[in-house]
């Protein structure tokens, strides 16, 4: 039994090398040394992919690159970084406009909430109140749109 399970991971860590190996390869067909670096760089992050803790991020970054293992370490540490930033923010009507179109996709929550929570702040802070309306009314759960409306409606009046 234990000579079938040297035997068995041997095969895989071949297959996985052989698989990075014909990666690189495609990557840079006439390029051996750069073959050579992106068999290292994609080794290494194959390497770091196996050890991470959050499995529902690993997901995320496994499903946008199947086969970049750097792509993935790249996308796992940002939808980490970005997941533990979600989890600080303190506006919570900011937060659910942030998390309503992209549920599984942290950089993305980040990314809006902060765009709107901007946003949110320069429509508090305007002085056409009828443009500030009728943006409102437009769009009542989007601070963007309604900042979109209203620079576009305030060139005008």
């Amino acid at each position: 039994l234990t000579l079938v399970l040297i035997s068995s991971i041997t095969s895989f860590s071949q297959s996985i090398e052989s698989k990075i190996r014909e990666f690189a390869r495609r990557e840079y067909p006439d390029d051996v040394k750069m073959q050579e670096y992106i068999y290292k760089k994609q080794m290494s992050a194959y390497n770091y992919m196996q050890t991470v803790s959050d499995t529902e991020v690993e997901k995320i970054a496994i499903a946008e690159y199947p086969e970049d293992y750097s792509m993935q370490q790249y996308i796992y540490n940002k939808q980490v970084a970005s997941k533990s930033y979600m989890k600080t923010v303190t506006d919570y009507e900011v937060k659910r406009i942030a998390t309503k179109d992209y549920p599984n996709d942290y950089s993305m929550q980040q990314y809006i909430y902060n765009k709107q929570l901007a946003d949110k702040e320069y429509m508090s802070n305007v002085t056409n109140y009828s443009a500030k309306a009728k943006a409102k009314s437009e769009y009542p759960n989007d601070y963007s749109m309604q900042k979109y409306i209203y620079d576009k409606l305030f060139v005008f009046i």
